[in-house]
């Protein structure tokens, strides 16, 4: 039997969102590491997987996939457990998922990731963070979590009262930014708050970020 591989960079949020779904449906895999910073994704041999040079790549059964939320769709339609499903089979309800998976890649995303780069990434540089910048970013993911405070007033989750895939893919960036300053942005709504809080407890996240404190445990070693 072919064994599951991901080639990725446990530093991408895109490639944590797919071990957190790999983890959640209990599959095994074989983690490939791809170094960015030595530019493994642009040469040829990766290349091969991915033309546009980005992590991750998803290979399952002889199909290499890229782009993250399309992994994660057809991992959630492929091992969906029985009562368990992170993903709706009824065409409306997935109509409904689609529409929130956008609204992450499109609305929340964005804001989410100048932020990291700003206070996070620049700093670990040597570099100060451009305030106007932070204040714009802080700003639009502050109209974002408005939206999401108001669903959260409708739903135990973000597109329904279960878990889905939806609200697997916010997990790498909230945890970055409960790490920051901008947590206040959370914190601030109570029902946001209260979702954050359970999403990033889950089991699956916490071997993910098990995978990340080994691996960062090796490199100073």
């Amino acid at each position: 039997m072919a064994v599951r591989k991901v080639y990725g960079s446990l530093n991408s949020p895109a490639t944590l969102k797919v071990l957190a779904c790999l983890f959640e449906h209990d599959l095994d895999f074989e983690f490939v590491p791809v170094n960015l910073d030595a530019g493994e994704q642009k040469k040829k041999a990766f290349l091969s997987i991915n033309p546009f040079g980005q992590v991750p790549v998803y290979e399952d059964g002889g199909i290499k996939q890229f782009e993250s939320r399309a992994i994660i769709r057809c991992m959630a339609h492929e091992y969906g457990k029985k009562g368990e499903e992170l993903i709706y089979w009824d065409a409306k309800e997935q109509a409904i998922l689609a529409n929130w998976i956008d609204v992450e890649d499109h609305w929340f995303e964005p804001p989410a990731m100048k932020l990291i780069f700003e206070m996070v990434i620049k700093p670990k540089n040597g570099l100060a963070p451009d305030q106007g910048v932070v204040a714009e970013a802080e700003a639009k993911l502050g109209h974002v979590l408005d939206v999401y405070e108001r669903q959260l007033s409708k739903f135990k989750y973000l597109a329904s009262d279960k878990f889905t895939i939806v609200d697997v893919i916010h997990l790498p960036n909230l945890q970055s930014l409960m790490g920051m300053p901008a947590k206040k942005l959370i914190e601030s709504r109570p029902r946001v708050r209260a979702w954050c809080s359970e999403i990033l407890a889950r089991p699956s996240w916490a071997k993910v970020l098990e995978m990340k404190h080994k691996a960062q445990a090796y490199a100073a070693s």
